[in-house]
């Protein structure tokens, strides 16, 4: 994309080695709010019929710009951009000089030169703020020429006084005043001089500068019949192809979306000028358009060495404006951006202006993200994977998820509260869980609402609208977070949620290509081929993009692919060809990586291949599957033991005569007690014989109990609900959330246990029970019946304590009078499980075009 000084953003990539998608070019003066969405429609289903139809004379576009601009067809000119036009119009007239206010956009004089038309320039004063004072320039036209104004002005961003121009152009009746308007539609409503030019103005207008497709070329100028009439003598016929008709037409009649620029225009420009000013640094030229032209008040540093910091160091590229007629090097123009641009902008600032310029050091730091074709896709092990091969490889890593919806959550040494998917890639990135790492993290609590935890705290329950307006909020403490972690690490590898092709959700974007673009990541969509339809969804996936998150996405890994991996060629040269983006590997389907889940999804499919391996197991634990399950990781080192066999039951028919039963945490206790109602399952783990070993752990201990009471309806409406009564305890919620993690002695077995502890409820005995797991503090945090045959615990994680799992399984083995083994045969390392997954995933990348990739 060119600005419109000519600056190229490829060519400014090849010179610093700054990838094109990671460069935020405020050199280019285009519309901020990204291009509307019929734009992509049209480019995806029309091209071949719009491409097919030429038209030569431009008629639908010179029509449809009478129609909505109010003027006579025979008073407008079409041409291959305004430029085009610009560049004719000496052409039709004998004029030998021109005037020029500078400073100005350059191609005024280009074309003044190149028809040998002699310059004068008209110079703007600074106390002025380079306004025109057109009584000033009209004593300067002192014979007919062609003089040039831009309105509003480039660099400078200031309009023209309407009434005062036009009875100057009637003045100077001999002269042919250009009037350029290509930034105009970023400016207020009624400032135009389409609808009130002279016999002697010619007012150029761009038409895709606002709607950020300026490789399209179309412009249009607007002028007397007489004048149009010897311009279009000298436009060639075919000018303008008739896709840039197709959507110049189409834009011109999008009243909604110029609404929408000049609104967000507003606030936006006003965020940036106070960005600006908070520096103290710089002194900004009143603009009434998308560009600021800015005065560098600090004497430590010039015009070119701002740009050359602010592009070299932080990937932001500004105009450079000494080499401007009229200016100096104490002058720069930055367009205005987005929020996410202001954000990096803002940043940028705090990194030169809060230290010495002669010391400040700050790089950017790299970032590498995984995303996914669709939920369960496998990028939270991918993930996970690359924390470990970065480490393996010297780099200090660490991961990072803006946002986490899950109802699996651990708690940090500080008492806080994340995703354990999180905890997972911490481990492998070999550093401790930190709550930045996972700064906002949603827990379901119904259909359409969570509870919404930001840096480690509950902050509320909200519904899915409520959570929309409280987005940029949460976004802020994501920034803050993120930015923290960085500045302590060589790279951060990201983890996306969901798809970023999910065009319902892609407005409210806070995890995927939003977070992808202020962490300057470069992306790799991970999609599993297992479910089928992997290689559309790669390509589906890039086509809802817009081009700048396309920009982003560096190439594909295909993920749980069982076979021959050189098969799949033909369709990675289809992806290549069609996408222009590489599939960087195939890694194969993993059951057995003994590895925590992702989501309760992944937790619950795996089931399938677990039962069939382990189905002559002599230990039967039925684990009952609750709507509402939480911290189902609980159960994962269960797994590993040859002895054992965990089978997932939904019905009371399901249930059978298994040798334990356990009930998993819960996120909302009410609703699943009800669901086991339903079922039969509650009546059926009732009546189960006294030799049943039945476990609870957390929202499971308090199922087992007598009854669980929410008098602040912290989970549901219900204020009381009865429970299994096998345990004689009840609970009640607290507002205040225990959250920590938690070392305590087993009585039974005498064995020291760990874990943590996350909870609302507060268990209490009613009646003869037994406590048989306390804190290091004293407090009671597991109880057994009388006979001890039914149990619960607090203390999440207490099966990956490896002597107390075993002692567990061989007290259900000596009851069915098995021998029990009286040692651990199954050790839960996780470190070794993640070296295992970083060796497969090693093994099936291109990990040094990956690295060439993110410049490792």
């Amino acid at each position: 994309m060119l600005d419109s000084h000519g600056g190229n953003i490829t060519d400014l990539s090849k010179t610093t080695g700054i990838p094109q998608s990671e460069i935020l070019d405020l050199s280019a003066s285009i519309n901020p709010i990204g291009p509307p969405e019929w734009l992509r429609k049209t480019i995806s289903r029309s091209i071949s019929d719009i491409c097919h139809y030429p038209d030569i004379n431009c008629t639908e576009l010179v029509d449809t710009a009478s129609e909505k601009y109010g003027v006579g067809r025979e008073c407008i000119v079409a041409g291959n951009g305004s430029s085009e036009i610009l560049f004719a119009i000496p052409n039709a007239f004998k004029l030998k000089s021109a005037i020029i206010p500078v400073p100005a956009y350059s191609d005024y004089e280009r074309v003044c030169h190149s028809h040998d038309i002699r310059v004068n320039h008209h110079y703007l004063r600074e106390e002025d703020e380079f306004r025109i004072d057109l009584k000033r320039l009209g004593n300067d036209i002192t014979e007919p020429s062609f003089v040039f104004i831009g309105h509003p002005n480039n660099p400078t961003g200031a309009l023209v006084d309407s009434v005062q121009l036009i009875e100057l152009a009637r003045e100077k009746s001999d002269s042919i005043f250009v009037i350029d308007e290509a930034y105009q539609d970023f400016c207020s409503a009624g400032s135009s001089f389409i609808n009130s030019f002279t016999e002697n103005m010619i007012i150029l207008k761009s038409l895709t500068k606002s709607f950020c497709i300026p490789g399209l070329r179309a412009g249009l100028a607007f002028s007397s019949p007489a004048i149009v009439e010897k311009i279009s003598a000298f436009i060639p016929p075919w000018s303008v192809n008739t896709f840039a008709q197709k959507v110049s037409a189409k834009a011109i009649c999008d009243k909604e979306y110029k609404d929408l620029t000049l609104s967000e225009m507003s606030r936006l420009r006003t965020r940036m000028i106070n960005i600006l000013g908070a520096t103290g640094k710089f002194e900004v030229i009143k603009s009434d358009c998308n560009f600021l032209l800015v005065k560098i008040i600090d004497e430590s540093i010039n015009s070119s060495e701002l740009k050359a910091m602010l592009l070299s160091e932080y990937g932001i590229a500004i105009r450079d404006c000494k080499t401007i007629n009229g200016l100096t090097d104490r002058f720069v123009r930055i367009a205005v951006c987005d929020n996410d641009g202001l954000d990096r902008l803002e940043k940028a600032f705090d990194y030169i202006f809060k230290m010495s310029l002669a010391t400040v050091s700050v790089k950017r730091k790299k970032a590498i993200m995984f995303q996914g074709t669709s939920s369960n896709a496998g990028k939270s092990l991918v993930t996970a994977a690359f924390c470990r091969i970065l480490f393996q490889d010297g780099y200090s890593v660490a991961p990072f998820k803006a946002q986490n919806m899950a109802l699996n959550s651990f708690v940090t040494k500080d008492g806080c509260e994340m995703g354990r998917a999180q905890v997972l890639q911490a481990h492998a990135a070999n550093i401790d869980p930190d709550v930045r790492m996972n700064p906002v993290l949603m827990k379901p609590s119904s259909e359409t609402g969570s509870q919404v935890i930001v840096n480690g705290k509950p902050v509320g329950n909200f519904k899915v609208r409520e959570f929309y307006a409280y987005k940029e909020t949460a976004f802020a403490t994501i920034k803050n977070s993120f930015d923290s972690l960085s500045s302590e690490h060589d790279i951060i590898v990201l983890e996306g949620a969901g798809s970023p092709g999910e065009v319902n959700l892609k407005k409210n974007d806070i995890v995927n290509m939003r977070m992808a673009r202020y962490a300057n990541a470069d992306v790799f969509l991970v999609g599993d081929i297992d479910r089928g339809g992997v290689y559309s969804s790669f390509i589906g996936t890039m086509d809802v993009m817009e081009e700048w998150e396309r920009r982003l996405v560096k190439g594909f890994i295909v993920n749980k692919f069982r076979g021959d991996a050189s098969l799949l060629r033909p369709a990675h040269d289809y992806v290549l060809d069609f996408t222009g983006k590489p599939v960087l590997g195939v890694i194969p389907f993993m059951r057995d990586h003994g590895l925590p889940e992702e989501d309760s999804v992944s937790f619950k499919e795996d089931f399938v291949g677990r039962n069939t391996r382990k189905n002559a197991a002599e230990i039967d634990i039925a684990l009952i599957d609750l709507p509402y399950c939480s911290n189902f990781t609980d159960i994962d080192p269960l797994y590993l033991e040859p002895d054992v066999d965990v089978r997932l039951v939904r019905r009371a028919d399901e249930l059978g005569r298994p040798d334990a039963v356990i009930i998993p945490g819960s996120k909302r206790v009410a609703p699943d007690i009800a669901f086991l109602k339903e079922t039969g399952l509650f009546d059926a783990i009732k009546s189960l014989p006294t030799d049943t070993t039945v476990m609870g752990v957390c929202a499971g201990m308090q199922i087992l109990g007598r009854e669980v009471n929410d008098p602040h309806h912290l989970e549901s409406n219900t204020i009381s609900t009865e429970a299994l009564g096998l345990l004689p305890i009840i609970t009640e919620f607290a507002i205040e959330k225990t959250l920590c993690q938690s070392s305590a002695v087993h009585a039974p077995s005498g064995l020291n246990v760990t874990g943590y502890e996350i909870h609302h409820g507060v268990s209490s005995a009613v009646d003869e029970v037994e406590t048989i797991i306390v804190s290091e503090s004293g407090s009671p945090i597991g109880y057994a019946s009388p006979t001890g045959n039914v149990w619960g615990t607090y203390l999440h994680g207490i099966f990956d304590n490896d002597e107390f799992r075993r002692w567990v399984i061989d007290g259900l083995r000596v009851k069915k009078k098995i021998a029990p083994l009286g040692k651990v045969v199954a050790n839960y390392e996780i470190d070794s499980l993640i070296n295992k997954l970083a060796d497969k995933v090693r093994a099936s990348v291109d990990l040094k075009e990956i690295y060439r990739i993110c410049g490792l």
